[in-house]
């Protein structure tokens, strides 16, 4: 079927350093005067809290999450984000919010009314931090899945305690590859054990940019149906897929907050993909990760970029270490796993 907005990507000036954020808060604030939703979520921010168990997400999802500002340490869930001293800002602060991110939130409201399901499909490597709490809002009641994405490359460990603490709080919840078919179609039966009719049963597509969303679709449609790269913002318009005789889904844009407010959530995600290479320092994200490897799991042995450039012969003329270079082919290898099976998050203990 084809796709409901034609909007055409717009091309990002090449640049070595992120452009500075063009979101100024009177934008934001004529998308709450128009949209319900963004409104809702800008009185959660503005009273310091998130959407609680009576009204958005439902029992046990009200506590704070990487998004939210006025989070402390201490509600911050066990991993990269976990309670400890402030972590400082990052040199470049790191936001992403184009105008079709903007458009499509609108457009995922007007929609939901003709859906039965939502399935919401996170990153399992830091699945609080990949959640985006407007399309929480979004959701609002609606039956709803969430689908852990990139299994194969988070810690084993950690995404069967968040399986665990999803079933604790009434979630249906599965871990999946997305690369793998016998992986994907385990999102079909749970799938309809959530959703009973007889009629064709329709269901939304939601999540950040980059967590599988449309390999997702391509499992279960056992075709090629949507375009993937291993990028962010490859989706721009909201489409339906016919994927089985009686499932039809909807393939939404990637949508990320307005302002990502914390700085581990800001270099998580984009070491993970969620935001395109152009809009962050490499080299900074970089060495993020690699502090952080350090203290939480040395016996990775996750090199510096320095000795990762020298080891890869990233050079210049003269002999100068090229870390710029080597910064891009560091986030290739780990979001290839070539560092071994890791996650950023661990849920709150039982």
């Amino acid at each position: 079927m084809p796709a409901e907005d034609d909007t055409t990507p717009t091309a990002l000036p090449p640049a070595t350093k992120p452009p500075a954020a063009t979101n100024s808060p009177a934008t934001i604030d004529s998308l709450a005067a128009t949209n319900p939703v963004m409104e809702r979520a800008q009185q959660h921010s503005a009273q310091g809290t998130t959407p609680d168990a009576s009204s958005d997400r439902g029992e046990g999802f009200a506590e704070a999450n990487p998004w939210d500002a006025n989070a402390s340490p201490a509600q911050m869930c066990r991993g990269g984000a976990q309670a400890g001293p402030e972590r400082p800002a990052l040199q470049a602060p790191i936001n992403w919010y184009p105008g079709h991110m903007a458009k499509s939130m609108r457009k995922l409201g007007e929609r939901l009314g003709i859906v039965d399901a939502v399935i919401e499909v996170l990153d399992a490597r830091l699945p609080r931090a990949s959640s985006n709490p407007y399309l929480d809002l979004v959701a609002g009641k609606k039956p709803r899945i969430v689908v852990l994405c990139c299994e194969d490359l988070a810690d084993p460990h950690a995404t069967r305690e968040w399986l665990a603490w999803y079933e604790r709080h009434g979630r249906t919840a599965l871990a999946v590859n997305g690369r793998e078919q016998s992986s994907v179609k385990k999102l079909l039966p749970a799938l309809g054990s959530l959703v009973s009719g007889g009629g064709t049963t329709r269901a939304m597509v939601v999540g950040i940019p980059n967590t599988g969303k449309s390999s997702l679709i391509n499992g279960i449609a056992r075709r090629t149906a949507t375009r993937t790269e291993d990028k962010a913002g490859v989706t721009r318009a909201l489409q339906w897929i016919r994927v089985q005789p009686k499932l039809e889904v909807m393939d939404t844009p990637g949508i990320l907050v307005p302002k990502i407010a914390t700085p581990e959530a800001q270099w998580q995600l984009a070491l993970t993909g969620a935001l395109p290479r152009e809009r962050f320092d490499g080299e900074e994200v970089v060495g993020r990760f690699v502090a952080w490897a350090h203290a939480e799991r040395p016996h990775l042995n996750v090199p510096d970029l320095e000795t990762f450039a020298r080891a890869r012969g990233f050079a210049r003329r003269g002999g100068e270490v090229d870390l710029h270079n080597a910064a891009g082919a560091f986030l290739k290898d780990f979001g290839d796993g070539k560092f071994g099976r890791i996650s950023f998050e661990r849920p709150e203990p039982a």
